[in-house]
C-alpha cells in the first residue's frame, strides 16, 4: 500500500512559479516510479510528467517540456513538480501518482489532489 499527499498548488498569475509536493509513506519509496497528472475543469485526466524509481529518467508532456520539472528526494520520500512560464490552460487539479507495478502498467496508487489556478 502507498498513500500520497499532495501539497503546493495555489492561484499564481501567469508567467508565474509553484513547486507541488507529494509526500508519500507505506511502501518504500525508492521501489517504484511517480507520475504527476492533471485534470482540468470538463477534460479528461492528462500525464504531466513521470521520474523513474532512482529520478535517473524523467518523461514529459510536449505541453510542459521545457516549463516543468519533475524531481524526487527518496530520503524525504516526495516527488516535485517545478512549475514554471505558468499558462491559463495549466489550471487544473493535479494528481500525483505512484507506478509500482512496472512502466507500462496503470498507475495503482493516487493522491487526492491540488488545484493550481493561473490567471491571466
Amino acid at each position: 500500500q502507498v498513500q500520497l499527499v499532495e501539497s503546493g498548488g495555489g492561484l499564481v498569475q501567469a508567467g508565474g512559479s509553484l513547486r507541488l509536493s507529494c509526500a508519500a509513506s507505506g511502501r518504500t519509496f525508492s521501489s517504484y516510479a511517480m507520475g504527476w497528472f492533471r485534470q482540468a475543469p470538463g477534460k479528461e485526466r492528462e500525464f504531466v510528467a513521470a521520474i523513474s524509481w532512482s529520478g535517473g529518467s524523467t518523461y514529459y508532456a510536449d505541453s510542459v517540456k521545457g516549463r516543468f520539472t519533475i524531481s524526487r528526494d527518496n530520503a524525504k520520500n516526495t516527488v516535485y513538480l517545478q512549475m514554471n512560464s505558468l499558462k491559463p490552460e495549466d489550471t487544473a487539479v493535479y494528481y500525483c501518482a505512484a507506478l509500482t507495478t512496472g512502466w507500462g502498467r496503470p498507475y495503482d496508487y493516487w493522491g487526492q489532489g491540488t488545484q493550481v489556478t493561473v490567471s491571466s
